[in-house]
Parts: C-alpha cells; sequence; structure tokens
C-alpha cells in the first residue's frame, strides 16, 4: 500500500475466493447480488435532478459572488459538472435507462456544457473496459516504454512529462481534444455517430460562447465556462490516473494480460471528500464498475461492499491526497514490466537499459 493510504482488508481478513489464473470476470460478477444490476428510474432521474440543481446553484453562485469568492464558486461549479459526466457516463453504459434512446439523449444533453462529444467518448471508453491496462489497446492513461518515448518527437515528450508529472491535470484536456473530434480514429460504421456528437459540441459552443460574452465580455466566458471547465478536467484526470495508477499496480504486455485479474486488482477505489463523492455520483467507487459497466452508479457502494467481502484482499483501497498525486507523479511514469513504473531519472539516466525485457 502507499503511504498515507487507507489499510487495506487484506491485512485484517483473507477473503472467502481465491483469484487464480482460471477465474474469469464471470466468476466475479456470480458473487455480486442480483440488485447490483437493477436500474431504477427513480434513483436514475433523482440522481440527474440533484446534478442540474447544483449546476443551476453554481452558475447563480457565479453571477452573485463577489470577485473574492469567485475561486470557491468555480470549484463548486466545476465539481457539479462533474456530476453531469457522471450521469453521462451511466448512459454511456447503457446503465442509466432500459431505452437506448433515452441513455442516447440524456448522454448528450448532459455532456453538451462540458463540450464533450457523447458517441465518441462512449466508444474509447468501452475499449478501454475491454482492455484495462493493457499495454498497446488501452486508452486511458497508459504509461510508454522507453522505446515508444523516444519515437515521438520533442513536443509530445514535453506534453507526457507534464501530464505524468505535476500537470496530472491536463491530461483528460489532451485525451477530449486529440481522441474525440478525430474521425480517423474509428470505424466506419461509427463515424456518423462521431460526427454527430461532435458536430453538436461545436453547434452549442458557437451559440453559447457568443452569449455568455455578449452578457460580460471576455471576463464572462471565462466566469461561465473556462474557470467551471478547468476544474472539470481537473477532477476528469484526477480521478482516471488514480482508478489505475498506482507505483504498484502494473499495466500488462498482452501476454501476460488477464480479465478478471488486472479488472479486479489493477483498479483502484479512493476516497474523496464527501461533498466531492455525492456531486459525483460516487464515481471513486471505481472497482466494481471495471467488473460490470452494466451497475448503475447508485449501486456502486452496494457492489463494492460485496467485492470487499468476498474478495477485499485483492482490492486496492487508498485516500485522496496531495502526497498520493505527489507520489504518482514522482515515479509512475515510464513502464517497466518488472517493477510496473520507472520515474524519467531512472529510466533516462545514462547506465539506464534503452529497450524493455
Amino acid at each position: 500500500m502507499l503511504a498515507g493510504s487507507e489499510t487495506n482488508i487484506s491485512e485484517l481478513q483473507a477473503s472467502p475466493h481465491t483469484l487464480t489464473s482460471e477465474t474469469t470476470l464471470r466468476d466475479i460478477i456470480k458473487t455480486l447480488p442480483p440488485e447490483c444490476f437493477a436500474k431504477n428510474n427513480t434513483k436514475a432521474f433523482l440522481g440527474l435532478v440533484l446534478s442540474v440543481v447544483a449546476v443551476t446553484l453554481g452558475y447563480v453562485s457565479l453571477v452573485f459572488s463577489p470577485w473574492y469568492l469567485l475561486p470557491l464558486a468555480w470549484i463548486f461549479t466545476g465539481t457539479a459538472l462533474t456530476g453531469f459526466f457522471v450521469i453521462g457516463h451511466d448512459c454511456g453504459h447503457r446503465s442509466f435507462s432500459n431505452k437506448l434512446w433515452v441513455n442516447d439523449l440524456i448522454g448528450h444533453l448532459v455532456f453538451l456544457p462540458l463540450i464533450y462529444p457523447f458517441h465518441p467518448w462512449r466508444i474509447k471508453h468501452d475499449h478501454h473496459h475491454a482492455h484495462t491496462n493493457k499495454m498497446g489497446e488501452d486508452n486511458a492513461w497508459y504509461p510508454f516504454t522507453v522505446e515508444m518515448y523516444n519515437s515521438v518527437n520533442p513536443y509530445e515528450q514535453s506534453i507526457y512529462r507534464l501530464i505524468r508529472g505535476r500537470f496530472w491535470w491536463i491530461g483528460s484536456i489532451i485525451h477530449w481534444a486529440v481522441l474525440h473530434y478525430n474521425t480517423d480514429l474509428y470505424p466506419e460504421k461509427q463515424k456518423n455517430q462521431v460526427r454527430f456528437s461532435a458536430g453538436l459540441t461545436i453547434a452549442y459552443a458557437a451559440i453559447a460562447f457568443p452569449l455568455m460574452i455578449a452578457a460580460g465580455g471576455i471576463f464572462g466566458w471565462v466566469n461561465f465556462f473556462l474557470m467551471p471547465w478547468l476544474v472539470y478536467h481537473f477532477w476528469m484526470s484526477t480521478f482516471t490516473i488514480v482508478h489505475h495508477t498506482m507505483p504498484n499496480i502494473q499495466f500488462k504486455l498482452k501476454e501476460d494480460w488477464h480479465a478478471a485479474t488486472d479488472q479486479l486488482t489493477g483498479t483502484v477505489h479512493c476516497d474523496y471528500p464527501t461533498w466531492v463523492e455525492v456531486l459525483c455520483h460516487d464515481i471513486n467507487v471505481h472497482v466494481p464498475h471495471h467488473i460490470s459497466t452494466g451497475i448503475p452508479s447508485y449501486n456502486l457502494r452496494m457492489a463494492h461492499k460485496s467485492l470487499m467481502e468476498n474478495w477485499g484482499q485483492y482490492l486496492y483501497t487508498t485516500k485522496f491526497s496531495w502526497g498520493l498525486m505527489k507520489e504518482i507523479g514522482d515515479r509512475c511514469h515510464i513502464f517497466d514490466r518488472q517493477n510496473c513504473y520507472k520515474s524519467f531519472d531512472e529510466a533516462f539516466k545514462p547506465e539506464a537499459v534503452t529497450t524493455e525485457a
């Protein structure tokens, strides 16, 4: 466990189930209560209402806050907007509603204020779930090998160093810009969906941004969009990097990867301040979500409790802190097959081996 992490249940008791090379995701899913997978329209729409109310209060606070309280208002509004993303996250996994059109409609609507194209994100995110922590396949915060790092241009190396260090919080902005507006990255049959979602966000921005500027000048745009949007990306980057990036959590080469093992042990449960967890609909309760994307966000805690009871010794638990982010940023730089990661200094010191085993 990391320094400062909460105690893993494995240190207190053994789990009744043993994880082996023969264990499948289906075996783990069978240990979860069936209620975990039950969709509840009332709970789903109450979660949506909570986010709508929180975001509305956030924007009202941006209107009436004196200048010295604006940073607090930006933080609250951006965190509430992250709740919009989590609602869309359920929609993307079809766990918000049993009706496909409802998932697509709500998903697009809640993603619009984030300028986030729903279908491109949904498609790439599904790929992440199918190949979590698999080198060459996972598209979420995968580490470079030494060879990969040396093969890209100096500009890309600089960006990689930034988002793997103290500027981790801009990582999701890079991910958003690079992956979700380029139709060449998607199969032909999905290109129309990608174009539709991307075009919708562009149309929304073309209407909303001029209105913000008309109402408050450039500062109106900064106040009502840019600063809350940066806070949203802070949380987006933080949640996603912490979910799978720890100094002792291993990304695997394809030949070493095992679905059940790497979904269960390669995913992190991290506790955040209660107000963050409430506004973000328990997105931090992430291990059960990688066992099955069919678990709605309002059932994640029930599923996590069951996983702790049945597989607790294999679960990674920690608590958010700046020390945690510093440890990730100082260590988790370059893929290492034996020791999970090397820091940049370790990977590129003169005597370092320049190829991976």
